[in-house]
């Protein structure tokens, strides 16, 4: 499976963060005041851009990184980085790749790296600085001290938007129960839900980028997320599914790419769902069809959900049913059937508790 450029830079940050072996090796190259270009994998396409140089084949090491830096040309490793493979090489890759970049190293980098589609490192021995080059983007390596700083930010900002996310979903169940939802529900609780995993992922790619450095990030970070419950698409399932000709799965990827501006506009995200600025105002009352309350029943799998959905049409029938009526719904037993029932009366009896205390 074809790794996006995201994905990609994560993998490769997570191989560069601190404590690992090759981090330790580019601090030392940084340290020593020494340049170093290094190619991490190798493969046919590798090797014929490579000109002179030696054939190497040792385990890796940070100190042999270091020592093999203080030569001219690049440093070759394999794909794991637990060998490094040629050293002193000059790579020679097609000059017609563009490049922003205006030093030779770093030109250089960026066009191994897009010709190739292997991370390449470039050390700069003028900037101090460590430049990743991850298909076709570029991240400069900081400190731990600066991004720590940034993390920890983040952290309070996510704690505030999970406070909000949990008052709002809670107002959404209690509103559902009570048969009371408006559009703008729906849109305030989407917006809080694509915050969150925002801020979530943001701080997820902080706790690659400082490795060993980020256990107690990576720690409060799973407390602050454990417990979301149904995300945005159960929610999308649900109101996207009354309009008709919504796809839920589009519908989720054109939330996820919304620029900030667009995310504070609920008519925006209503539109997303499928209701329409000037024609489904705000205020209009709507009906779910029942899939988010479901997914918080967690002995209910999608597919008994689905039946259930189909069966009632809409949150509250459902809601209304008393056991005979659940075993009406094909596959479902007495049991999965008080299971149901006795979910949805727990559901909606703590719903109304936290929206009145």
């Amino acid at each position: 499976m074809v790794k996006s450029p995201e994905d990609a830079l994560k993998a490769t940050l997570a191989r560069v963060a601190p404590g690992t072996a090759l981090r330790d090796g580019l601090e030392r190259i940084l340290r020593g005041r020494t340049g170093a270009l290094i190619v991490l994998g190798y493969d046919k396409q590798v090797e014929a851009m490579c000109s002179g140089g030696f054939d190497i084949g040792i385990d890796f090491s940070p100190t042999r990184l270091r020592e093999l830096a203080k030569m001219d040309g690049a440093i070759v490793c394999d794909g794991e980085v637990s060998r490094i493979i040629k050293a002193a090489v000059q790579l020679v890759p097609d000059p017609s790749i563009p490049s922003q970049e205006s030093g030779t190293r770093h030109r250089t980098a960026e066009r191994v790296a897009i010709q190739t589609g292997l991370p390449v490192i470039s050390v700069s021995q003028s900037m101090q600085i460590i430049a990743l080059y991850v298909a076709g983007i570029r991240h400069v390596l900081e400190s731990s001290e600066p991004v720590l700083a940034r993390a920890n930010q983040a952290l309070a900002t996510l704690e505030r938007y999970r406070a909000r996310l949990d008052q709002v979903t809670n107002s959404l169940s209690a509103l559902e129960i009570e048969a009371m939802v408006t559009v703008r529900d729906v849109a305030v609780t989407l917006q809080r839900q694509e915050m969150v995993r925002r801020i979530s992922e943001e701080i997820s790619q902080y706790v690659l980028e400082l490795g060993v450095d980020g256990r107690l990030l990576s720690l409060q970070l799973d407390e602050l997320t454990s417990g979301l419950g149904p995300d945005s698409e159960m929610v999308l399932r649900d109101y996207a599914g009354i309009k008709g000709g919504v796809e839920v799965e589009a519908a989720v990827e054109q939330l996820r790419n919304f620029s900030s501006t667009d995310l504070i506009d609920l008519n925006r995200i209503a539109s997303v769902v499928g209701f329409r600025p000037g024609m489904d105002s705000l205020d209009a009352v709507v009906q779910p069809l029942g899939y988010r309350l479901l997914a918080g029943i967690k002995s209910v799998p999608r597919a008994v959900a689905d039946r259930l959905v189909n069966h009632f049409g809409g949150l509250q029938h459902l809601m209304a049913a008393n056991i005979d009526d659940l075993m009406a719904v094909d596959g479902i037993g007495e049991q999965r059937a008080r299971t149901v029932r006795e979910g949805l009366s727990r559901i909606a009896e703590t719903s109304l508790l936290d929206r009145f205390i």
